[in-house]
């Protein structure tokens, strides 16, 4: 595979590398740009790989809650213009009642809104206001109650970041806390039992490599993964994390405190891991008033 400038250039906004060696790591993983980060995180060359990409999708995320359960909705369009526009709001709104009642996306798009189907009224929508929309997930969350939180609220109940926090005893104020917590820290799972296995097995092998560059012996190398493992786990599980709003206590620690148990959360973001080409501004200028 080619190795181009443009190429390089992402690796490098992604790691921090640089250019010799983000083309080096190119090189040596045939262009796979997942398999380059990694390269360069083994030769301590890379800060840590943000996954999230670059998030550059327009639109809302709308919570609702009802009792013990709770739905976010992601409904994207093409710029944050329309995100603010009163009738895409009302609409989304509308989609996130109508997701009270199913349970995926797909059944969502095909439930009933006024007669029509929610993606039929997306589409009509589309025509109305002259740019592309689609509802893109959903998430539910049960639990004895659910609290939600919105950040960059664009209207009621809706915004750029949805959270939804399942608890087993009723605290909604530590709920709140929670869910501001989970929009900052943006933890990966709940607990180590809910992270996925691979991810967790990619990241040993990395901190492996990682240590060998070192050129410890073994048995000290072995040593080294448990405490760096010990702290990957601390940094991307919820109740492993430190409390945003008491840093002294794991989140784990500050429920117990607060006499309740997290027993899941969602958190959507509007537009992650979409990545947009990005054009130079005055040129995209130029372009249009060429016609």
């Amino acid at each position: 595979m080619a190795i181009t400038a443009a190429l390089v250039k992402e690796l490098r906004d992604t790691t921090g590398a640089g250019m010799m060696d983000a083309k080096k790591a190119l090189t040596e993983t045939d262009g796979d740009m997942e398999a380059a980060i990694d390269w360069l995180r083994t030769k301590g060359l890379a800060k840590a790989a943000k996954k999230s990409g670059r998030t550059a999708a327009e639109g809302l995320v709308a919570v609702k809650v009802e009792g013990g359960k709770g739905v976010a909705v992601e409904v994207n369009s093409e710029t944050d213009f329309v995100g603010k526009n009163a009738d895409f709001q009302q609409m989304v709104a509308d989609i996130a009642n109508v997701a009270m009642t199913v349970s995926d996306v797909e059944a969502l798009k095909a439930a009933d809104m006024g007669g029509k189907t929610v993606q039929d009224v997306v589409t009509d929508k589309i025509a109305t206001i002259g740019e592309n929309m689609s509802i893109r997930r959903m998430a539910v969350i049960e639990g004895t109650s659910v609290v939600s939180y919105v950040h960059n609220a664009a209207a009621e109940g809706m915004g750029k970041i949805g959270v939804l926090v399942a608890l087993s005893g009723d605290n909604e104020a530590f709920g709140k806390q929670v869910a501001m917590h989970i929009a900052a820290a943006n933890p990966a799972s709940l607990s180590e039992a809910d992270l996925d296995a691979a991810v967790v097995e990619k990241e040993r092998q990395i901190q492996i490599e990682i240590a060998r560059e070192s050129g410890k012996p073994e048995q000290v190398i072995e040593k080294m993964i448990v405490g760096r493992m010990k702290k990957f786990l601390s940094e991307v599980t919820l109740l492993g994390q430190a409390f945003v709003v008491n840093p002294d206590l794991t989140v784990a620690q500050a429920a117990e405190e607060a006499g309740v148990e997290i027993t899941g959360f969602a958190r959507l973001e509007v537009g992650e891991g979409i990545e947009k080409v990005e054009e130079d501004f005055a040129a995209e200028v130029a372009k249009a008033a060429q016609g």
